[in-house]
């Protein structure tokens, strides 16, 4: 049953190898695994991502990945100082304090584009 498995996020990138450099020096993360079709991610919390490359990264309009995260603050101010620009929206109910949204009932949230164009989140681990 699909209630009894785990799902893999698949990112797209336009660029392998330029991906594979965005998620290593900015993101700071190592693939656990290298195949023909991409790389595989597996963070220490427990997510498995697979990035692979094809002409049609980037053109999604949505958050493609949702980090969540200890210190939303930090982690802006970290990626802000690997040179990482964040993205503002109009959406209703969303106050902002700099780069981090708050959206009542749902806790804190930025949002970033990787070095292919996809939207990543970063959100409150805690709320």
């Amino acid at each position: 049953m699909l209630t009894d498995s785990l799902v893999t996020a698949n990112v797209p990138a336009a660029d392998l190898e330029r991906a594979r450099g965005f998620y290593a020096d900015v993101l700071g993360l190592t693939p656990a695994e290298e195949n023909p079709g991409g790389l595989v991610y597996t963070t220490s919390g427990g997510t498995t991502f697979f990035l692979y490359q094809t002409e049609y990264a980037g053109q999604a309009g949505h958050t493609i990945a949702q980090w969540h995260v200890k210190d939303v603050d930090a982690e802006v101010e970290d990626l802000k100082a690997k040179g990482v620009s964040f993205e503002h929206y109009d959406m209703p109910g969303v106050t902002w304090d700099g780069d981090v949204a708050t959206m009542e009932g749902m806790g804190r949230a930025a949002w970033f584009k990787d070095s292919e164009g996809n939207i990543m989140c970063l959100d409150d681990a805690n709320a």
